[in-house]
């Protein structure tokens, strides 16, 4: 990793110097200017690769997703579908020939399923008209299945007369009985449950496939991860909550199971009846003999590593196959010969596609820098993925199994970045806490010059439980931060995920002391080289990063003026949030209230003294927005100098594309008040 960046650098640099003068840097206009390619998928017979390309209109405030074709060999692409509409979730029909899409047109209050022949010329014709929308396609045999939420009990016709009647009623109260209420930036009705239903592909009657089980899929998130359908449509496995009715008090957290169901039958089996963590992600091989699915074993602990499961359909045998691998297993798809799988897993603050064997488990990886999404697989072995990296956004690739060589099949892009000067990056390692190894990427301004000396900007990544790896960001891009003038660090501390289970869970239950001491080590880090301006030293970050950052508020630092979004500032009431960051592995904080005083944020507020910019989104459940009005009039009352920036139509994250621009802009103005950017 560190040897590849350096080699990236050196190759790199003199072209940035040589024409960072001519060229515009990466702006945040520029990046509401770029295509955004979603995940591609290939046809069964290779014939067909389709993905979605979303462009935003800036001055209309919103974006619209194409479906776009392209060439097996990237000598052609070209749009399915109308400019202007929506298009999202394809999926080929099992000969290839025609596509499937969810899509709102016409008269259509939500999103349904289209059909789009591409062997032929022809329309594409709506197949489905469910009130409330589908999501979650498959096609399979001869059905498409996809996930609606419904009101139990009621007809597709007593159903749409009661959303309207909602939609029309004056009464704006919400009511709970139980968890969950919300999931991250909206509230959940729980007069409404999430089933999977299918449709013949000639039309005809929806028929549904899991209400008789009396299990809805999980109410906080259900997507086409949650379900599978085995090739021969005789199987049905589906994701929902598995504990037992009479266990009320465990409902709060729900425990996440794999049932399994003959498709026409009343009765579901739950397969993972014991283990207490989630057990998710279901896939039928292509011969229908085995289900794998993805298994955690610590209960509340997302980052768990989740390790690859196979299930045996005739003997009904389980056994997991990549225990020994301290790596998670996410985004895989089974090989067409049912023998292994291809899989995008974080490995080291990098995505890389690996193969596993069905066999025995090993592991083998296939490319080696930059980032890959989940990949897609025909019949005949082809695959294709999204691919990008800090220097350019995702784009359409095919890759070579064997050589791990990869064809650009897209050109999406290419006249915007043509005259703007992206900067360079490099992977460092560096001593934190304990004296152990964090890796950290560094980016540096266009027309870097080792002889001056630059600001630093200290990015601290949200999760805990994630890594900035080697990708192409739209919300945080640190080539757009350093465009500013500034060099910008993205380390990827303690309790980051993609370097193993020890150190993604080393945290916990302290969030705060060993990243907080691997970010100042970082800071020493810089400090150390003559071209950085310790003098000249900002740093920010959103969710966990903000926590951090709000920790850092309290103590002794070298920054001169901080950025925190979406913080998590106060444990206790971040108990309004749609999930429990700490109490079911940990106990709450009436049970264990030292865990929760030791390291919550605002304890240190006696301390605080650092220009802040806040910011928050109203829509944000996930860190509620209280959390940021809490900060802020801490700050105020103590005098500290500050800024609250408030979104009354955000999440979680800024999403729009005016209000991104806002917030790039006030950041800017923000930091450059208090570390002036550019070498000297």
């Amino acid at each position: 990793m560190k040897k590849a960046g350096i080699i990236l650098l050196c190759l790199l640099l003199p072209l940035a110097n040589a024409f960072a003068a001519q060229n515009k840097p990466l702006s945040v206009d520029v990046l509401w200017q770029l295509n955004r390619i979603g995940s591609p998928m290939i046809s069964p017979h290779g014939e067909y690769i389709v993905a979605p390309v979303t462009q935003y209109d800036v001055p209309e405030d919103k974006g619209a997703t194409q479906l776009w074709l392209f060439a097996k060999d990237g000598s052609s692409q070209r749009p399915l579908t109308a400019k202007g509409l929506r298009a999202s979730e394809p999926v080929f029909s099992p000969d290839g020939n025609t596509l499937a899409f969810v899509s709102k047109r016409d008269d259509d209050e939500a999103g349904q399923i289209y059909l789009l022949p591409l062997n032929k010329a022809g329309e594409a014709q709506r197949l489905t008209e469910v009130p409330g929308g589908v999501y979650g396609v498959k096609w399979v045999g001869e059905h498409l299945y996809f996930i609606s939420r419904i009101f139990p009990g009621k007809n597709w016709q007593q159903m749409s007369e009661q959303l309207k009647a909602d939609k029309d009623s004056k009464l704006s109260a919400q009511q709970w009985n139980e968890l969950p209420y919300s999931s991250f930036d909206h509230w959940i009705d729980e007069n409404r449950q999430a089933h999977v239903f299918r449709i013949n592909a000639n039309g005809g009657e929806i028929e549904p496939v899991t209400t008789a089980f009396n299990k809805q899929l999980p109410r906080s998130y259900q997507s086409a991860a949650s379900y599978d359908v085995s090739p021969n449509e005789q199987y049905i496995a589906f994701n929902a909550n598995g504990w037992a009715a009479d266990k009320k008090t465990r409902n709060v957290d729900p425990k996440i199971d794999i049932f399994l169901a003959k498709i026409g039958s009343d009765k579901a089996v739950n397969l993972t009846p014991k283990n207490e963590a989630p057990d998710a992600n279901p896939s039928f091989s292509p011969d229908g003999k085995t289900l794998a699915f993805t298994r955690q074993l610590i209960h509340g602990f997302y980052a768990d590593t989740a390790n690859l499961n196979l299930y045996d359909i005739q003997r009904k045998t389980l056994r997991e196959i990549t225990t020994d691998w301290d790596r998670s297993v996410a985004r895989y798809v089974w090989t067409a010969d049912s023998k292994g799988f291809y899989a995008a897993i974080d490995d080291a603050a990098t995505r890389r596609i690996y193969h596993i064997s069905a066999k025995n488990g090993k592991v083998k990886p296939i490319t080696d820098t930059t980032n890959y999404g989940k990949p897609s697989i025909a019949n005949d072995g082809t695959l294709v993925a999204a691919n990008d990296s800090f220097l350019y956004p995702a784009r359409v690739i095919k890759i070579d199994t064997r050589s791990g060589k990869t064809t650009r099949l897209d050109s999406f892009n290419d006249d915007i970045l043509a005259d703007v000067d992206l900067g360079t990056y490099e992977s460092v390692t560096y001593k934190g806490y304990n004296d152990q190894d964090i890796q950290m990427w560094v980016h540096y301004p266009p027309g870097f010059d080792r002889s001056k000396k630059y600001p630093l900007m200290m990015l601290i990544h949200g999760g805990p439980h994630n890594a900035i790896s080697d990708g192409f960001h739209y919300r945080w891009n640190a080539q757009t931060f350093a465009s500013w003038g500034y060099v910008t660090a993205w380390p990827n501390f303690h309790g980051s995920s993609s370097f193993g289970q020890e150190f993604a869970d080393s945290i916990n239950p302290d969030w705060k002391n060993k990243s907080l001491e691997d970010v100042f080590k970082a800071t020493e880090w810089f400090e150390s080289k003559d071209w950085i301006d310790s003098e000249r030293m900002v740093a920010g970050g959103a969710s966990y990063g903000g926590y951090l950052t709000s920790i850092i508020l309290g103590q002794k630092h070298p920054f001169n003026a901080l950025l925190i979004h979406a913080a998590v500032y106060n444990m206790y009431s971040q108990m309004s949030a749609d999930f429990a960051v700490h109490s079911t592995r940990f106990g709450n904080y009436w049970d264990n209230p030292e865990i929760y005083q030791s390291i919550s944020p605002h304890y240190g507020a006696g301390n605080f003294n650092t220009p802040t910019l806040v910011i928050h989104g109203q829509l944000d459940y996930r860190v509620p927005v209280g959390q940021g009005f809490e900060l802020f009039r801490t700050l105020q009352s103590r005098g500290v100098e500050s800024r609250m920036i408030y979104y009354p139509d955000e999440n979680h994250w800024i999403m729009k594309p005016n209000n991104s621009i806002y917030w790039y802009n006030q950041v800017e103005d923000w930091m450059t008040r208090f570390a002036e950017p550019g070498g000297r």
